[in-house]
């Protein structure tokens, strides 16, 4: 069996060109979509959405964020699971829609999740005839009749909508069919989703992880739980060890050799390339952690500390906020891992300016 063996810096690399930020930019929004396989949909605009940053980070300011919105709304684009994906990818999930809410033998989570939907028949129902209807509606427009409402210790207790829908989604019957302002559209799956035949389980698991594998570059067999999105290869690959990194990690080797010129990026701090904590550590030895949740005075980089790129190495965060009342881009601090050269600091001005420029807003540096 094949086994690579890789530098850290073969393995950076591998990920960053994986990940559409090399010298040689994707031509459009849909080319990042394809390329990238998904982009998390996350609404935080500290600075921007994230799937906006992201495009931008690839695209630069010619990106539009109505693109973006348009490719939703004339459902060329869907939001599965928080994540924004090409509707070829749709035929991949159906299997699992129709397994909800597992495959074999339940854990009690799922257990649980199945008996709730269950006792609340009534209320899936209505929704789906309110949408038979009327639809597309946002939340607000679909009833609640739950007879029992659902528990949580978390944010969700007693949002029976939300948690219906959310399930009525991984079931397949109900779609995200655009925005409206910020909230979400739901409709019929039926009058969303492309009618593609449906792939087997265990063929459409297989295709899902070598597509994530070619999307990230490298990544480990198995990795931590991550909603909506794996941060594993599964099977897919072939082995590859990494000098100075203890395990096993799987490659797609067709990414394996190929040309690689790098530049300068500012990223968001959900973007795939930093996302999976873990492989940032190990492979790209940068030290980082989103810091929104943090008390003010335990933070060291920022709220909302954008990541940046140069090459194939990680050397810096850019701490900034969007201020759109005040039409401002304010620079609080720019942090430098190491002491950056004259030609670093050129080019990470230069994605400021044009991170300020793409947001239509005037550059402020703090004092």
């Amino acid at each position: 069996m094949t086994v690579h063996h890789l530098s850290k810096r073969d393995a950076r690399r591998l990920a960053v060109r994986a990940q559409l930020l090399t010298s040689e930019r994707p031509a459009d929004l849909y080319d990042v979509v394809r390329g990238l396989n998904v982009l998390q949909l996350d609404q935080t605009a500290y600075v921007a959405p994230n799937a906006d940053l992201v495009m931008w980070s690839r695209l630069g300011s010619s990106y539009d964020p109505s693109e973006l919105a348009d490719a939703l709304a004339s459902q060329q684009l869907f939001d599965l699971r928080g994540f924004l994906r090409s509707p070829e990818t749709i035929a991949l999930f159906r299997a699992e829609m129709a397994a909800w809410p597992g495959d074999g033998e339940l854990l009690d989570w799922q257990e649980y999740r199945r008996d709730w939907v269950r006792a609340n028949e009534g209320c899936r129902e209505d929704i789906l005839e309110r949408l038979r209807q009327d639809g597309p509606l946002v939340m607000r427009e679909l009833p609640d009749t739950c007879v029992r409402p659902w528990k949580s210790s978390g944010w969700t207790n007693n949002r029976n909508v939300s948690q219906m829908l959310e399930f009525m989604v991984q079931r397949g019957e109900v779609a995200i069919a655009g925005r409206e302002g910020r909230d979400r559209l739901f409709d019929l799956a039926s009058r969303v989703y492309p009618d593609d035949p449906v792939v087997p389980l265990a063929d459409a698991l297989r295709i899902r992880d070598e597509q994530r594998l070619r999307s990230m570059g490298i990544l480990r067999a198995k990795g931590p739980a991550c909603p909506g999105e794996p941060l594993d290869a599964g099977a897919a690959g072939e082995r590859a060890l990494v000098e100075g990194v203890r395990g096993e990690w799987r490659v797609d080797p067709e990414l394996l050799g190929q040309p690689f010129t790098g530049r300068t990026a500012i990223i968001s701090p959900l973007d795939r390339l930093v996302y999976d904590r873990k492989r940032l550590t190990e492979i790209f030895e940068f030290d980082y952690q989103l810091e929104m949740y943090k008390p003010v005075t335990k933070r060291r980089w920022g709220y909302f500390a954008l990541p940046i790129l140069h090459n194939d190495r990680l050397v810096g965060k850019l701490d900034a906020m969007a201020d759109r009342k005040a039409g401002i881009l304010r620079v609080d601090a720019l942090h430098e891992d190491e002491p950056f050269s004259k030609t670093l600091t050129a080019a990470v001005h230069r994605e400021i300016r044009d991170l300020a420029r793409w947001l239509r807003l005037e550059l402020v540096t703090s004092p």
